[in-house]
């Protein structure tokens, strides 16, 4: 085949040797969702299908190709409102036709455009059982059927496809855990015992991860070992995991309760739970695994994780840990603004080159010791001017802009270290002239609404769809909202979106909005405004969850501790649509963050954080 000569050309020819190749299975349709056999956000190199097949490189995501070249649409990509900008800028749109969720879905489509008495492909290895469900009532309405694949097809295309990560595992010290992955185990045991249950699958790389105390470099951004586990009534556990990945360290951490098995083995080894019956999470394992168990003669009843709620909820080492990760962290973006103070108003700082130095300042900052930084929680998010308006845009050769003197920079990002993990959107004026009226309306209404959440008070039980609109009122006043979540859950040197809970408008099937905040959960606070093609708004910072004693108060009341300490940069900030509640939590916030991170800046840095945090 003629070498392609552009990434464009590229993904087309990768389409149509897919179209080839689903021909000669006798498939009419396959389905493509960014995925792993682990339900997971995000996924390593060798599960990247979607980004292979069409370019587009985002965490949330998925694609339905029909074979039939012919059909108008003969294909389509499905995201979310973070990212209905930048797909139009990575996906070719005469390959594929955007669609947004929650406004369809790749089922919905598919019941929609699949040719009647259609043989639609999927693999069950990275599609949950309810998506299944779904899918399968859809095509049923055209006479077409959803079937399962033996070998996805993606990956007999694929031909330099990455093989998964061989990085070893490691112990994850109790120091920082906490709590001894036995004492876990046993939680897990007692719950299984209640429910009359034998044993419980854990697919969630996070999850195993919690139970075990361990950790990994499979996954980008992520510190996870890609793992299953089963875990018994008797306490016990069974680790699936390839061998080269077990070290004499990992072996002795993990004890002769915790019995070692290749992971190849893990579909096999459901078998032997004939008769028994298992608690299978449906949001986080994937229908092959009910598959598998029923097949076997299992009994398989559908629970929530047993390690979720244990791990969203921070026991007091980790809660110590987010602490000092935050301290560290803060004092690294404080240098860096500093710096972005100077360099940016130059007119020559690309988004890349301050993504770049954002980093290497937490590398600085952390050092070499038990503070050092393991990685970045995820892409960093360097946006300038219209970029910023993307909400999750991810800077690359093409699209690296000049931070232009006179603009709006937006930069979320954050760091993993062995003791937390971070997440931080700054939005900054870069320096020339007043930024407009315009600008600083709605740069005001998101800090209005970031202030409302952080200062809530809520009674027990409340959840986070119920404090969701604290955060969009003072935007919503004026006509104006933002397409995407006010806050999600941040795990300990894990995941940096972590379920259950989360704060959000209760639809479009959003997991997690129902359940209750309980203290020790952390979340983010970041509401925003994006103006496309323009500038992109968000304040970030993260909140954990604590009770609240009230004088007098009737019934147990929580609220929020602000974790992240970084200045909100003032230059952005309408004071006069402040009200003195408001004025008076910047002020607070501010002594807070001058107490703490000035012990760590010098020089310039220090002269900065000075200035940025005097009171309004």
């Amino acid at each position: 085949m003629t070498e392609p000569t552009t990434a464009r050309s590229l993904h087309a020819f990768r389409l149509a040797d897919l179209r080839q190749e689903l021909g000669a299975r006798g498939l009419d349709g396959f389905v493509v969702p960014i995925s792993d056999e682990h339900m997971s956000e995000y996924v390593g190199a060798y599960a990247q299908r979607l980004e292979w097949l069409t370019g587009f490189g985002g965490s949330a995501g998925t694609a339905v190709v029909l074979a039939d070249a012919a059909l108008d649409p003969a294909a389509a990509i499905f995201v979310d409102g973070r990212y209905t900008l930048a797909v139009r800028d990575s996906v070719d749109g005469s390959l594929y036709a955007y669609e947004n969720v929650p406004a369809t879905s790749p089922a919905q489509w598919l019941g929609e455009h699949a040719p009647k008495g259609a043989r639609i492909g999927y693999d069950a290895w990275l599609h949950t059982r309810g998506w299944v469900r779904a899918a399968q009532k859809a095509l049923a309405k055209r006479g077409a059927e959803l079937v399962a694949v033996e070998s996805n097809p993606i990956d007999a295309v694929w031909t330099d496809r990455p093989v998964p990560s061989t990085a070893p595992a490691a112990p994850h010290p109790l120091t920082y855990a906490g709590v001894a992955s036995e004492d876990k185990r046993a939680v897990v045991a007692e719950w299984l015992r209640e429910e009359g249950l034998d044993a419980a699958v854990i697919s969630a790389l996070d999850s195993v991860a919690w139970l075990l105390n361990l950790r990994g470099a499979d996954v980008a951004r992520t510190p996870v070992a890609l793992t299953f586990a089963i875990a018994h009534a008797d306490g016990s556990a069974d680790l699936f995991i390839a061998p080269e990945k077990v070290t004499p360290a990992l072996r002795d951490h993990l004890g002769a309760a915790v019995r070692i098995a290749p992971y190849a083995g893990f579909a096999a080894a459901l078998a032997s739970l004939s008769g028994r019956r298992v608690a299978v999470d449906g949001e986080r394992s994937v229908a092959a695994i009910f598959a598998a168990l029923e097949a076997a003669g299992g009994h398989v009843v559908e629970a929530q994780d047993p390690t979720v709620l244990p791990r969203a909820t921070k026991n007091p080492v980790e809660q110590a840990g987010h602490r000092a990760a935050q301290a560290r962290d803060g004092a690294a973006m404080a240098r860096f603004l500093q710096w972005l103070s100077v360099e940016g108003p130059k007119g020559a700082l690309t988004e890349m080159a301050a993504a770049d130095r954002l980093e290497a300042f937490r590398a600085e900052t952390a050092g070499d010791g038990a503070g050092a930084l393991v990685d970045l929680s995820f892409d960093t998010i360097s946006g300038s001017g219209p970029n910023g308006a993307i909400v999750h845009y991810r800077v690359s050769d093409e699209t690296n802009r000049v931070l232009a003197p006179g603009s709006v920079y937006l930069v979320d990002s954050g760091g993993q270290y062995a003791d937390g993990t971070t997440d931080i959107t700054r939005t900054v004026w870069i320096g020339g002239g007043e930024p407009s009226a315009e600008v600083k309306d709605r740069f005001t209404r998101v800090l209005k609404g970031h202030i409302a959440l952080a200062r809530a008070i809520f009674p027990e039980g409340t959840n986070g769809s119920q404090l969701d609109t604290l955060a969009r009122q003072h935007l919503w006043a004026a006509g104006l909202d933002y397409a995407h979540g006010t806050g999600h859950g941040v795990g300990s040197f894990l995941s940096v979106h972590e379920g259950p809970q989360r704060i959000a408008k209760p639809s479009g099937g959003q997991a997690g909005t129902g359940q209750a905040l309980v203290p020790g959960m952390i979340l983010s606070n970041e509401p925003g405004y994006y103006k496309a093609g323009a500038y992109g708004i968000r304040i970030e910072n993260l909140l954990m969850v604590e009770a609240r004693a009230i004088a007098g108060g009737e019934g147990a009341y929580l609220g929020f501790e602000v974790l992240t300490l970084v200045p909100i940069d003032r230059a952005l900030v309408a004071v006069e649509l402040l009200s003195s509640e408001e004025r008076d939590w910047w002020n607070a916030y501010h002594a807070c963050v001058d107490d703490v991170l000035a012990p760590q800046l010098r020089g310039a840095a220090l002269d900065w954080l000075k200035l940025a945090c005097r009171p309004l």
